[in-house]
């Protein structure tokens, strides 16, 4: 999953191009709250804390991927559902992405004190999002909502949701399944994990030609 109005008069956040996709303002969206996708990605988000108890508490790993696949199919769905009903919102852009870092967050924590995965991953994902943090800090200083989420992101998250509960799954089982799954689930990380921090990179380098914009000598009265 944080969005701001400053109190500025700056401009809209325009599309910005980083070799691919126009990233689009948020608040193009309509503000509203009571909506399908919205109540689906509250329910997503509610099985967070439950998603985590179930890898650290009775180690009910198998209940734990239904959790994560039902947070799946519920992503999918509320993107679907939005466009089919028309009904996309400024909440929904937020709750969406927030869902998609949080079951990224809690299974990354649950896996490393369970010592299924390195510390240097944990620190590479964390630093990456602490990272995103000081960049949306910034975006609010300058009266700018966070942007929207870049094509590879999302490309990068559904890796990273099935790379974790292989990983799980190598490191719990034996014999064929442990040799099938453990490579397979180690391309899964180094390539979500690439891909979530060049996503990460083009966030940064958005938010830096926004910033450049609004300190241009045209715009200097516009900052707060």
């Amino acid at each position: 999953m944080t969005s701001s109005n400053g109190s500025s008069a700056a401009a809209p956040v325009p599309p910005v191009r980083v070799d691919g996709p126009a990233v689009m303002d948020r608040e193009d969206l309509p503000d509203r709250i009571w909506t399908v996708p919205n109540a689906l990605s509250v329910l997503r988000l509610l099985g967070v804390p439950l998603f985590l108890w179930l890898l650290l508490g009775p180690h009910a790993d198998g209940w734990a991927v239904v959790v994560l696949a039902l947070s799946g199919v519920t992503d999918w769905a509320d993107g679907k559902i939005a466009r089919w009903l028309d009904q996309g919102s400024r909440l929904g852009a937020l709750l969406d992405p927030a869902a998609d870092r949080l079951y990224i967050v809690s299974a990354l924590i649950a896996l490393a004190l369970r010592d299924v995965v390195p510390l240097w991953l944990v620190a590479v994902l964390l630093g990456r999002e602490a990272v995103l943090g000081i960049m949306l800090l910034v975006l609010r200083h300058y009266g700018y909502p966070p942007l929207q989420v870049h094509y590879l992101g999302k490309a990068a998250t559904f890796l990273l949701l099935y790379a974790f509960p292989t990983l799980l799954l190598a490191a719990s089982s034996e014999g064929t399944v442990a040799a099938i799954a453990e490579p397979l689930a180690w391309a899964l990380t180094i390539w979500g994990t690439a891909l979530y921090v060049l996503a990460g990179v083009f966030y940064v380098i958005q938010v830096v030609g926004i910033v450049r914009a609004e300190r241009a000598p045209g715009n200097a009265g516009t900052a707060p």
